[in-house]
C-alpha cells in the first residue's frame, strides 16, 4: 500500500514552514517541506522532524490525571471526574472569594494553536478576573504597546519586507536561530544572501557575535540594556543632520518638532559612553539608513525584554517613519491577512487597572506576568487562590522562577491544559491533556499577521482523534458547559474552530464578499493544501491606521515622560557588573523542546559563553563549573569561553531547568541544564510597558 501524503504547517515557531508528511497507517515515515508552499517554499528547520518525536513520545499524557494530596503520586481519571471537578472547585472558590481569587497564565503555545485562541472564552466569559497573565510581558508587550500607541491597534506590527529592502538595521534579534520572531520569514538565511548579493547591506547590533551576525555586513557589539540610547541617537541625528524625510506618511504624521526638542541631548557622544559604539559610526548608520532608499529597522527579543523595552520599540518605529521605510516596500509593511484580526477584535488597551501589590498596570487585560507569585502569596481581597494554566510552563519562563515555583505550592487549586507533567504542572491538582498537534486541523490564526507575504494555509489533521480524548477547544468548551450548569446559567452554542475560520474567511479581504478574485472559503483552502499566495505586502496607509484621526503621532505622551527614567539612568553611571543575556538555538524554542532527542541531541548547550578576558580576571578556565548570581538567586553551570561574547557580558540559553522533582519529562532531565530565570529578577522591569527585563541584568560569577 503506498503512503499516504499529508500537507501540513509546523507549528513549532513563528516560521510556520509547510511540511509533507508521510504516514502508513499510524506510523510517520518522513516530514519534509512541502516545495509548493508559497511562504516558507520548501524550506524546513530541524524542529519540523521533531514533530514525530511529540507525537510519539512516551511522557505524553493522553488521559487527566489528579495529584493525591500529599503526595507527588498520580491517578487517571475519566473526563467526567476531571471536568466536573474543576468546574466544581473554580466555581466554589470564586463565589466564596471572589472572581480575582482565580488566577490565569497562559504560555506561548497558545498562539500555535487556533482553537485555544478561539475558544478559551467558553470558559472565561464566566470568570473576569484582573488576574489574568501569559507570556505575552516577557516577550512582546512592548511591540504591541507601541503599535497600540502609534497605529491604533495592539497587533498593527510593521514587518520587515526584506525580499525588495536595500538596508537592514537589525538589533537583539537572531533570526537565523528563530526562523524570525513577530517576524514570520521561513529560509532567512536565504533571503540575506540575496539582500547581501544584490548590494544590500544587513547591520547587527548585538552583545553577542549570533549566527545572523555571522552573515552581516557589520557587527556592532552594544552594551546591554543601552539599546534605547543608540536608536535615540540615530533618530536625534535625523533631526541634526536634517535627514528627516518622511515622504508620503508627512501627511498623516504629527509631533515632529515636539520630538525633536525632547531628543535635543540624547546625542551621539551620549549614546557612545554608555553603549560602546563610537559617536562618529552613530552619525554613519543614521545617515546611510536614511539615503538607502528602502530600509528597515527591527529590533526583537533583545531590545524588548530590558528595561526600557518600550522606549526601544517605539525609537525604531520612529526610525522607520521619519525616513519615510514605513509602508515603502522594503521597508516595512502592514499584512492584510485572510481572516483580519486586526478588523475582528478589539484594539487593545493599556493601564485601565493595575495588580494589587505593586500597582503595575495591565496590557489588553493582562497583568505583567513579574506579579504573579506576588498575587499568589500576599494576603487580602483578590489574592490568587486558584490558578488554571494552559500551555505554559512559567516556573521556568518567568522571571525568578524559584519563587514562583514556592508559590504554587500554596494554592488551593490548580488545574492545568498540558500534555506533560513539567516543572510548573507537577503542581496542578488536574491536568488535562489535548489531542496531539497532528490529532487537530490547523489554521495559523497568530502568524500570518506577521508574514513576509500573504499567505494562507489549512490543513486537516494527520491522524484521527483517538478514543477517549479531547482536543483542547473541546475542554474549554465542556468546561464552560459545566460552570454554566452550576451558576444555573444555559449553555451557549458551540461553533467549531474551522467553522470560525470559514466565517472570517468570507468576509475577509479576499473574499467574494470583498469583490477579491481569490474569493476564499475553507472549501478553497481545502482544495489547495499547500496553501494560496496571496500576494506581497503592499503600501495601505493612511486606511490600515487604527487611530482615530487617521493620524501616526510620533510625540507619544507616555514614551516622552519614560525619557526622564532613561536620561538619569545613564547619567549616573554604570555598575561595571557583568550583564547577562539570553540565547537560541535553532533546535529549540521554549522548554517545550526539551523532551525530544532530535532536538536535544549533540553537544550541550546550556552553558555560560563568557568573554576569555572575564574568565581570566575570575580565575576561570574554559568548562569549569561557576556560580552565577543576582539578587533573585544563582545556578551552577558550566562556563564556555568565547570571543563571540563581548567583554563584560555572559550569555546563559533559555527554556533549561529541568532537574526538579516530580516532573515527569525523562529525555529533557538527561539534559537538565539550568534555568536562567533562577537568576532573572521579578523585581527588573521596564517600567513603561510592565514587560520583564530579563536580558542586560546585573550578575555575578566566581569560580564554583
Amino acid at each position: 500500500m503506498p503512503a499516504t501524503v499529508h500537507h501540513r504547517a509546523c507549528h513549532l515557531c513563528e516560521a510556520i514552514c509547510g511540511l509533507r508528511i508521510e504516514t502508513d497507517g499510524d506510523r510517520i515515515l518522513s516530514i519534509k517541506g512541502d516545495p509548493a508552499d508559497p511562504l516558507s517554499r520548501g524550506h524546513i528547520c530541524p524542529k519540523a522532524v521533531a514533530l514525530q518525536d511529540i507525537h510519539n513520545d512516551p511522557d505524553r499524557l493522553r488521559r487527566p490525571v489528579q495529584r493525591i494530596r500529599g503526595t507527588d503520586r498520580w491517578r487517571e481519571i475519566s473526563w467526567e471526574e476531571a471536568l466536573d471537578s474543576t468546574a466544581q472547585r473554580l466555581v466554589e472558590i470564586t463565589q466564596r472569594d471572589g472572581v480575582d481569587a482565580l488566577g490565569v497564565y497562559l504560555g506561548n503555545p497558545t498562539v500555535h494553536n487556533y482553537g485555544m485562541m478561539t475558544h478559551q472564552k467558553n470558559l472565561f466569559r464566566h470568570f473576569h478576573t484582573r488576574n489574568r497573565f501569559s507570556a505575552t510581558s516577557v516577550d512582546q508587550l512592548p511591540h504591541h504597546l507601541v503599535s497600540l500607541w502609534l497605529f491604533g491597534h495592539k497587533s498593527l506590527f510593521p514587518i520587515p519586507d526584506i525580499d525588495r529592502s536595500a538596508y537592514f538595521l537589525m538589533l537583539g534579534a537572531n533570526p537565523i536561530a528563530s526562523n524570525g520572531s513577530i517576524w514570520t520569514v521561513p529560509d532567512v538565511r536565504k533571503r540575506i544572501k540575496a539582500l547581501r548579493k544584490r548590494g544590500g547591506k544587513l547591520v547587527v547590533v548585538d552583545p553577542r557575535y549570533t549566527e545572523t551576525a555571522e552573515l552581516a555586513s557589520e557587527h556592532l557589539f552594544i552594551r546591554p540594556g543601552s539599546d534605547a540610547l543608540f536608536l535615540l541617537a540615530l533618530v536625534h541625528t535625523l533631526f541634526a543632520d536634517d535627514l528627516v524625510a518622511p515622504g508620503p506618511l508627512g501627511a498623516f504624521t504629527t509631533g515632529l518638532s515636539e520630538l525633536a526638542a525632547a531628543l535635543a541631548d540624547f546625542t551621539p557622544e551620549f549614546a557612545a559612553a554608555h553603549t560602546g559604539i563610537e559617536a562618529s559610526t552613530i552619525r554613519r548608520i543614521a545617515q546611510e539608513f536614511a539615503q538607502a532608499g528602502a530600509a528597515i529597522c527591527y529590533g526583537r527579543m533583545g531590545v524588548s525584554t530590558q528595561r526600557y523595552g518600550a522606549l526601544c520599540q517605539w525609537a525604531i518605529q520612529l526610525l522607520n517613519i521619519l525616513t519615510g521605510n514605513l509602508d515603502r516596500e522594503g521597508g516595512s509593511l502592514f499584512t492584510l491577512p485572510a481572516v483580519d484580526q486586526v478588523s475582528s477584535i478589539g484594539p487593545g488597551g493599556f493601564a485601565r487597572h493595575h495588580s494589587r501589590v505593586r500597582q503595575l498596570p495591565e496590557f489588553d487585560r493582562e497583568l505583567p506576568a513579574s506579579a504573579m507569585a506576588e498575587e499568589i502569596t500576599t494576603p487580602g481581597t483578590g489574592q490568587i487562590r486558584a490558578l488554571f494554566v494552559g500551555a505554559g510552563n512559567p516556573v521556568l519562563s518567568t522571571p525568578n522562577g524559584r519563587q514562583l515555583d514556592a508559590a504554587l505550592a500554596q494554592l488551593e487549586f490548580m488545574v492545568c491544559l498540558d500534555p506533560y507533567l513539567n516543572e510548573t504542572t507537577r503542581h496542578a491538582d488536574i491536568i488535562l491533556p489535548p489531542t496531539s498537534p497532528l490529532e487537530h486541523d490547523h489554521y495559523d490564526l497568530a502568524f500570518h499577521i506577521n508574514a513576509i507575504r500573504n499567505t494562507a494555509r489549512y490543513n486537516e489533521a494527520v491522524f484521527a482523534k483517538p478514543e477517549g480524548t479531547l482536543h483542547d477547544w473541546e475542554i474549554f468548551t465542556e468546561l464552560g458547559n459545566r460552570v454554566a450548569a452550576l451558576l444555573g446559567q444555559p449553555a451557549q452554542p458551540v461553533t467549531a474552530p474551522h467553522e470560525i475560520i470559514d466565517m472570517g474567511l468570507q468576509i475577509g479581504p479576499y473574499s467574494e464578499r470583498q469583490g477579491s478574485v481569490h474569493a476564499l472559503t475553507l472549501d478553497k483552502l481545502r482544495e489547495n493544501p499547500s496553501g494560496i499566495d496571496l500576494g506581497a505586502l503592499q503600501p495601505q496607509l493612511p486606511d490600515r491606521l487604527q487611530t482615530a484621526d487617521k493620524t501616526i503621532d510620533c510625540a507619544t505622551p507616555q514614551a516622552l515622560a519614560d525619557l526622564d527614567r532613561l536620561r538619569a539612568a545613564f547619567s549616573a553611571g554604570d555598575s561595571g557588573a557583568l550583564r547577562l543575556i539570553g540565547r537560541r538555538h535553532v533546535r529549540s524554542n521554549n522548554s517545550w523542546m526539551h523532551n525530544y532527542h532530535r532536538l536535544v541531541k549533540g553537544k550541550e548547550r546550556c552553558t555560560l559563553l563568557m568573554h576569555p578576558q572575564d574568565m581570566a580576571t575570575r580565575g576561570i578556565s574554559d568548562g569549569d563549573r561557576v556560580h552565577l548570581s543576582s539578587r533573585a538567586g544563582s545556578v551552577t553551570v558550566a562556563a564556555e569561553a568565547s570571543t563571540g561574547v563581548m567583554p563584560g557580558v555572559v550569555s546563559l540559553p533559555h527554556g533549561y531547568g529541568h532537574g526538579r522533582p516530580g516532573v515527569r519529562l525523562h529525555t529533557a532531565a538527561r539534559h537538565a541544564g539550568v534555568s536562567c530565570n533562577d537568576v532573572t529578577d521579578d523585581l527588573a522591569l521596564d517600567v513603561l510597558s510592565g514587560n520583564a527585563a530579563v536580558n542586560g541584568i546585573d550578575v555575578e560569577v566566581a569560580l564554583a
